[in-house]
């Protein structure tokens, strides 16, 4: 009777198992979809105030499934160069090199590193932020809204609300101190697409 060794069976049972990982891993990965998914803080302007600002998601991914939240991972992309004040001169003075110097940093990148889950709609996904080429950790409490296909039923997509808070000293960004405050109050509302399996897989 032929016997595996044990070696040679350990590497028969990954050979099966891969391929099963792989596929539970496509079916929980979804790509952010960037139209609906936003990016809004708030920083003191002279203690007058607290005025907004708006960012766009340019790209990203996250791999999640509603299930099971032990394995969730996202990376994202943020355009600094949508930045949207609520006016076209107050732009270019936020994206000049003293503050977010968005023509030689203009993509912000944030990248999870854990998720730690209160209950079935609220957690805190744990990372790193890196902006302005600088890398400092980010927390961002966050609630699940829902999963669930589109009312055409042409995709199925999964909805978060987030919130954070940094500190803009932290990233080398301390111009002005006496007129922008130091701590900006970020919200994030996010959706994401599903990845269809490729049509190679398919049967």
């Amino acid at each position: 009777m032929f016997r595996l060794r044990p070696t040679r069976w350990l590497w028969s049972l990954a050979a099966m198992l891969l391929p099963l990982a792989a596929a539970h891993a496509a079916e929980n990965t979804w790509r952010y979809d960037t139209v609906h998914s936003q990016i809004v803080f708030s920083i003191s302007h002279n203690g007058y105030s607290r005025p907004f600002g708006r960012l766009h998601i340019a790209r990203g991914w996250l791999r999640f499934d509603p299930d099971d939240w032990s394995t969730a991972a996202t990376e994202l992309d943020i355009d600094l160069a949508s930045l949207d004040m609520g006016d076209a001169d107050w732009n270019k003075a936020v994206c000049k090199p003293a503050l977010l110097d968005c023509a030689t940093h203009r993509y912000a990148h944030f990248r999870s590193t854990g998720v730690t889950g209160k209950d079935e709609h609220h957690g805190v996904l744990h990372g790193e932020l890196t902006l302005r080429g600088v890398t400092r950790p980010l927390d961002l409490a966050f609630t699940f809204n829902r999963a669930a296909r589109t009312i055409y039923e042409l995709h199925e997509v999964a909805g978060f609300s987030a919130t954070a808070s940094l500190d803009r000293n932290d990233f080398g960004i301390s111009a002005n101190p006496n007129s922008i405050g130091a701590h900006a109050s970020v919200w994030l509302e996010l959706e994401a697409t599903r990845e269809q399996p490729s049509t190679k897989d398919q049967p």
